[in-house]
């Protein structure tokens, strides 16, 4: 919990180091316009997680029906000191999608004198506030923010004495399709350098129903999540779709691996964005986002073919969620 007096707050949040290559509102209108102008409607998922759709995530990951967030800190809770050891001292840990920062406290209490916290993150106002807290709470640790997508082209701060380390968590490699996942973690091996290593959630194939509640819960909380790229295309692009026009749908297709989330068509309708007007016939989808699930063995493939080589691989008793230790090949 974030206990610093509101001025003291301030006073972090406007010294922080904060480097902002996120998206512009053009950006979005136009994923938008080119999105919902194709024969299979899509709007791209990094939209999803804006201020709004940042705090609902947050929610999301305290649901009962979603597993990954609780597995996936339990992993790292029991294995932190091992993680800590491969690592090595002086590390700079940099942490794709900070999101809350709250698993990578679990590392920066394990590692031996961490010589910075690197947060990348897309949605500016969550990223300088979880920064904030992270500065506020390790007083000796450099913190340095970077709004931007980390898929994207930009350069990170040179590590110091010690190795990189990336950290990224939560499944969010299951977002991309394999080769596109492989490729992604490719460019980071790139950019992190020979003799670093990333520390990446996977989640795991498992029985649908158990996959379907997480995507979709009994509260509605993922369903706001998915609908708040509709309505954050009408605060932000004087859009004017009819949210109570549009429902939630998550299904898993077990031949592919993946859990496939759309928004569907409610009624015949039409929505204006920007300026352009859109139809959509009943029951025509939305495409919003997918989440890939592996085989242990079908992720160290991919990852050797990124140019990693597995370290160690840690799972939960139920075989729910894995965490795999990769080092960068030489």
């Amino acid at each position: 919990m974030f206990d610093v007096a509101p001025s003291a707050y301030r006073a972090l949040l406007g010294a922080l180091d904060l480097t902002d290559l996120g998206p512009r509102p053009d950006d979005f209108r136009a994923a938008v316009w080119a999105g919902l102008s194709g024969a299979r409607k899509a709007i791209p998922c990094r939209f999803l997680y804006d201020e709004r759709g940042s705090q609902l995530f947050d929610l999301i990951c305290d649901l009962p029906e979603y597993y990954p967030t609780r597995t996936e800190t339990g992993i790292l809770a029991r294995h932190a000191g091992e993680i800590a050891r491969a690592a090595g001292p002086d590390v700079q840990l940099v942490e794709l999608g900070s999101g809350a920062s709250v698993k990578v406290r679990l590392l920066l209490d394990a590692l031996e004198r961490p010589s910075a916290y690197v947060a990348i993150d897309i949605s500016a106002e969550h990223l300088a506030a979880a920064a904030a807290r992270i500065r506020a709470d390790y007083p000796g640790l450099a913190v340095q923010a970077v709004c931007a997508d980390y898929a994207e082209a930009f350069d990170l701060p040179e590590p110091g004495a010690g190795r990189r380390l990336a950290f990224y968590p939560g499944s969010t490699i299951g977002n991309m399709p394999p080769v596109e996942a492989r490729d992604f973690m490719a460019l980071w091996a790139r950019r992190l350098g020979p003799g670093s290593q990333m520390l990446v959630g996977v989640d795991l194939r498992k029985d649908r129903a158990v996959l379907e509640r997480a995507y979709d819960d009994s509260r509605g909380v993922t369903a706001a999540f998915s609908l708040n790229l509709l309505a954050r295309a009408n605060r932000e692009l004087g859009a004017d779709f009819d949210l109570d026009a549009f429902r939630h749908e998550a299904r898993y297709d077990e031949r592919r691996g993946r859990v496939e989330i759309h928004l569907r068509s409610l009624r015949d309708q039409t929505a204006s964005v920007g300026g352009r007007v859109f139809a959509f016939r009943d029951g025509e989808r939305i495409h919003v986002e997918d989440s890939w699930k592996y085989d242990l063995d079908d992720f160290r493939r991919l990852a050797t073919a990124a140019g990693y080589r597995t370290r160690r691989v840690w799972t939960d008793p139920a075989d729910l969620f894995s965490v795999h230790l990769l080092d960068v090949a030489e």
